[in-house]
């Protein structure tokens, strides 16, 4: 979500500008201000990631205001005047629009902002911690399920059985075992048979034919007995 404020001396305009950024999701309008002294005083009290900017305005005029700034969030002008444009650009603002700005326009350049704010805050390559959950469809419900709950997963058809270890009860969904087995962590689950995939952390032993978790013993069938093989080598299981 990106926090906004919206800063122009007309009252119309102003309004304008509210109601388009109120149709844009990740836009989050903090506060409005009719001149650039307001937003300077804003700016002191809370940090904004984008400033929507008329130009021609009593006083600081939007082009002093943005050299003004130490610290400076993104800019979208907003003017009735192309004449500023190249002045415009110099300072580095993400966009130009001209006064009337149709809807489609608007939101072009809310979309330039957006991918230059997640660019900026994109995590440093090898430091992005892939989520340990996933969801699933449960009677027209999204459920949660944490990886490190799954005991093993039953193929059922076109249904699946995920068996939990904090629960009695499997959670019953409808997909492949195929599309599935594509959402797991391949470190943490392996398909042992065409029914059955088994988390490698709740394995209490192995036999030629099969694997025990808890009480339970799934089989091992003779496609996946290889891969079972090279993981008890590494587990020492």
């Amino acid at each position: 979500m990106l926090k906004c404020i919206a800063v122009d001396d007309e009252p119309l305009a102003l309004e304008l500008l509210e109601d388009n950024i109120s149709k844009v999701p990740y836009l989050q309008l903090v506060a409005k201000c009719s001149n650039a002294m307001e937003a300077m005083k804003l700016l002191q009290q809370q940090s904004v990631d984008l400033i929507f900017l008329d130009i021609q305005m009593p006083g600081l005029t939007g082009l002093q205001f943005i050299q003004s700034l130490s610290v400076k969030p993104m800019i979208i002008l907003i003017t009735a005047y192309e004449k500023f444009a190249l002045e415009g650009f110099n300072l580095d603002v993400v966009d130009y629009l001209v006064k009337p700005v149709s809807l489609e326009r608007f939101v072009k350049a809310c979309n330039k902002a957006n991918d230059l704010f997640l660019l900026k805050n994109k995590p440093a390559s090898g430091t992005e911690t892939p989520p340990d959950y996933f969801f699933v469809n449960v009677e027209y419900s999204l459920v949660k399920v944490n990886f490190s709950d799954i005991t093993f997963i039953e193929g059922l058809k076109d249904y699946v059985k995920i068996h939990l270890a904090n629960s009695n009860k499997p959670i019953i969904t409808r997909i492949s075992m195929k599309s599935l087995e594509e959402q797991l962590p391949p470190a943490k689950f392996l398909r042992i048979h065409k029914s059955y995939i088994v988390s490698i952390s709740h394995i209490n032993a192995v036999r030629k034919s099969s694997v025990f978790i808890g009480d339970m013993e799934l089989p091992i069938s003779d496609n996946y007995r290889d891969a079972m093989s090279i993981i008890t080598g590494k587990s020492g299981i």
